[in-house]
């Protein structure tokens, strides 16, 4: 296990390196200023034409969901435990400047998902079965040489070892521990007992197996109603927090603003070094919204849409709501009501952004606050199920599609009922190999993005 650990560490060191920052900042910056900066100058239009979408009724045609449904399933996929503990241990390990190059990577972001939407949805295909199928593999395979055809092969291969870890098994940890919490505080159960962890995931297996057993419809339709559901109830409560804090609200910018460049400032020499600040913010960032990532935009395959470009811009709606919003929220919480709990320097997760809650509410509110983790896990769940499907589907053809679902659904069991502290790091790994292929074809692509962006009339 040690030395597992040991290899991890170095593979995950070097993913997230200096290589990793310059072609994700590289990348972003190409994007930009090949659209004109499009996330900045669309932005009015992209909050405005999805935030419609919220009260029309659509309906898609066969083997397609809404675009409505699609960016729901794709912020299924990305609004998880990256925002709870995610951004929480980015601040424990990067200190409150993390949080500003989080903004960056989203910023940047927004322009790369909307790339990668753009494409998905350009160069998608049909299945055996008539559902509209995309994503990078799809694209490195339609959009490029037969010469790139092992990228799309290897990012699928990293897909399918990701979904298991990142997707299911961390999420389903997270639920178990939520609850748990919660019902530690109630008093219902002793601390360090194992309670239902067991009962729990076999629950979530099935509820897992029946939703994405039903095909990408079925994940839209649950995703159409969950996410919004959770998203307005974590907001709410959330703004609670800061609105009751309100007068602490100008140091902790002050920290997030001074501790991206100077972090030793802040938290007290422990962290001294911009980089490490730099490099949890933009992992966390990218680990949270997924752009550059490319999974988000194989759940954007499946709009029923002919214009690539409109559906584009749901990418930059989704990044905006991921980080901007919920990231953002997220770090004002642990910073206000939990910043006497930080131990900088030192590996953290949702536990802080469970104690900057029941530092300003109390206990009761670790009831909510399980539930909202809950909603945001098991929607975590289904978006990577899809994305899994996607990828085996991809090198081995539909009719593997539901044996692979089964065997996903009982993986939440393993997730309920072990220790993920490894797991954790492996999965992070992966999500950062999983960006190589895809920004490799991204950049090679930009071309056709820039061309399309520039004939369409949106």
């Amino acid at each position: 296990m040690d030395i597992i650990t040991k290899v991890n560490d170095a593979v995950n060191g070097f993913v997230w390196g200096v290589p990793a920052m310059v072609c994700i900042i590289g990348v972003g910056l190409w994007l930009s200023f090949g659209t004109r900066f499009l996330q900045i100058r669309k932005f009015g239009y992209a909050m405005k034409s999805i935030l419609g979408r919220i009260f029309t009724k659509e309906k898609a045609a066969d083997g397609a969901v809404t675009p409505f449904q699609a960016v729901c399933t794709a912020l299924a996929g990305t609004v998880g435990t990256g925002n709870i503990a995610g951004v929480a241990g980015a601040i424990a390990i990067g200190g409150p400047g993390a949080v500003f190059w989080m903004w960056i990577s989203a910023l940047l972001g927004m322009c790369t998902k909307f790339a990668e939407v753009t494409l998905a949805v350009h160069y998608r295909e049909k299945n055996a079965h008539g559902d509209w199928v995309g994503g990078p593999m799809y694209y490195i395979k339609n959009g490029l040489s037969k010469k790139w055809y092992f990228l799309a092969v290897f990012y699928a291969l990293l897909g399918i070892l990701t979904v298991f870890g990142t997707g299911n098994a961390t999420q389903v940890n997270t639920i178990v521990s939520s609850i748990n919490s919660a019902l530690i505080n109630m008093g219902v159960i002793s601390r360090g007992s194992l309670g239902i962890n067991l009962a729990i995931g076999i629950v979530i297996a099935i509820l897992v197996a029946i939703v994405l057993i039903g095909g990408v419809k079925r994940i839209g339709g649950v995703a159409e109603k969950l996410v919004p559901f959770m998203a307005v109830v974590y907001i709410v409560l959330g703004l609670g927090v800061v609105f009751m804090n309100i007068g602490m609200v100008p140091k902790v910018f002050h920290d997030i603003f001074l501790g991206a460049f100077s972090p030793q400032g802040i938290t007290g020499g422990v962290i001294g070094s911009m980089f490490v600040a730099m490099k949890r913010g933009f992992s966390r960032g990218i680990f949270s919204n997924e752009a550059g990532l490319g999974t988000g935009s194989i759940a954007h395959a499946a709009a029923d849409v002919d214009n690539p470009v409109k559906q584009g811009y749901f990418g930059v709606f989704e990044v905006f709501v991921d980080t901007i919003v919920i990231c953002t929220l997220t770090a004002l919480i642990v910073l206000i009501g939990a910043g006497s709990n930080i131990t900088y320097g030192v590996a953290a997760g949702a536990e802080l952004t469970i104690a900057g809650f029941t530092n300003v509410y109390g206990g009761w509110v670790s009831i909510i606050t399980a539930i909202a983790m809950c909603c945001f896990a098991f929607s975590t769940i289904l978006g990577w199920g899809l994305y899994g499907t996607r990828c085996i589907e991809f090198l081995a053809g539909s009719k593997v599609n539901k044996p692979f679902m089964v065997v996903y659904s009982l993986v939440a069991i393993i997730g309920a009922t072990i220790d993920l502290g490894l797991l954790w790091g492996i999965a992070d790994t992966f999500n950062g190999m999983m960006v190589i292929p895809n920004l490799i074809a991204i950049f090679l692509l930009s071309g056709t993005v820039f061309k399309l962006v520039k004939e369409s009339k949106v």
